[in-house]
């Protein structure tokens, strides 16, 4: 049987090892709770919101991005002030409090549209430092509230588009519209490979050296004949550059030079003149006497035309008198019967009388 110094022992062993259980356990809360600084000395720092923005008590507080604490408390502040309405309680690490100006903001941030909120203080540039149990002040939450709610437009509009995305892919599988039948259309797989199988006999006929072109790509022959009219299209274009034939001349000789510069003088001239009224021609363009008397030739030659249709004159007899017409249709007549019967019997009407003296 155990003595009873042996049995305090037991116990003594088994209690030290239940309070290490318990620092223990203790340590590990704390790490799951993310709060791993356990002997540093906190301080606390209050802002005020005009909206929390769904932000929990045990968000992450930080300064420029960096983490330096977290929020204890989340509560309406009892007043009615614009951006005071509630009341954020902050812990953070008090070797901060140097790096927190007194014109430092407050706002609460998110680490996209849909994550996980917090307090980020944007460090000022004051000398002054905000003091343990001070106030930071904060922004307006109401442009965090606008950006959220774009975010919230910009999920909406992509859910939208991924549903028509869907609806195409849908009648894509099912082989509806242009590209379901090229996924899903065996015809047109047939035609597909009909058409390369085609195309790979042209190209083994073209490296065959059959048809014409795949003659024009080897012949030796039509690359010397098409290299010899090259070098006479050289050669003409050489003559040309010396002054030979009608086009090198054209291009060389300063005589024809001259001369089209002497016709073209000779063109400025007689434009010239005709613009001062010179000649013939200058007096059609400028005269008004002869533009007059071409005006009198036009009514004289118009009123002997409105004469000759009121039937005036020998003319408008002939143009409108129907009798006339009718007599000399029947002279016309008579004579064409006349040359008949003379071409028929000319002796009818040729006597010859042989008289002596």
């Amino acid at each position: 049987m155990p003595s009873t110094k042996q049995v305090a022992w037991a116990q003594l062993r088994v209690g030290i090892m239940a309070i290490g259980a318990l620092v223990l356990l203790f340590v590990l809360v704390f790490l799951l709770t993310g709060d791993k600084s356990l002997f540093v000395k906190k301080a606390v720092l209050y802002t005020y919101l005009d909206d929390s923005a769904a932000l929990t008590v045990g968000s992450a507080v930080r300064l420029n991005g960096i983490v330096i604490g977290r929020v204890t408390d989340v509560a309406l502040s009892g007043e009615k002030t614009p951006n005071r309405i509630i009341r954020l309680q902050m812990e953070i690490e008090r070797q901060y409090l140097t790096s927190i100006p007194t014109d430092s903001l407050a706002a609460i941030a998110a680490e996209n549209v849909l994550g996980t909120k917090f307090i980020n203080i944007k460090s000022g540039h004051k000398p002054e430092t905000i003091p343990a149990d001070g106030t930071v002040p904060s922004l307006d939450t109401r442009e965090f509230d606008e950006v959220v709610q774009s975010g919230y437009a910009l999920l909406t509009s992509a859910q939208g588009m991924l549903k028509r995305l869907d609806n195409i892919i849908g009648l894509v599988e099912s082989g509806k519209g242009s590209i379901g039948r090229l996924l899903v259309d065996d015809e047109l797989y047939q035609r597909a490979n009909s058409i390369l199988a085609e195309t790979q006999k042209l190209t083994t006929a073209l490296g065959s050296n059959k048809g014409t072109v795949g003659k024009l790509i080897y012949d030796d022959q039509l690359y010397g004949d098409i290299r010899a009219s090259l070098g006479r299209l050289d050669a003409i274009l050489a003559d040309v550059q010396e002054g030979k034939g009608t086009a090198g001349k054209l291009l060389r000789d300063p005589a024809l030079y001259d001369e089209t510069r002497k016709s073209v003088a000779e063109a400025h001239t007689l434009l010239a003149n005709l613009n001062a009224g010179q000649g013939t021609a200058g007096k059609l363009l400028h005269s008004d006497q002869l533009h007059q008397q071409i005006s009198a030739t036009i009514m004289k030659l118009d009123g002997t035309i409105d004469r000759m249709n009121a039937g005036q004159g020998t003319v408008g007899q002939l143009l409108v008198n129907p009798q006339l017409y009718e007599n000399l249709n029947g002279a016309t007549k008579e004579m064409n019967g006349l040359m008949k019967d003379f071409r028929a019997n000319p002796k009818k009407f040729l006597q010859i009388q042989l008289k002596l003296f």
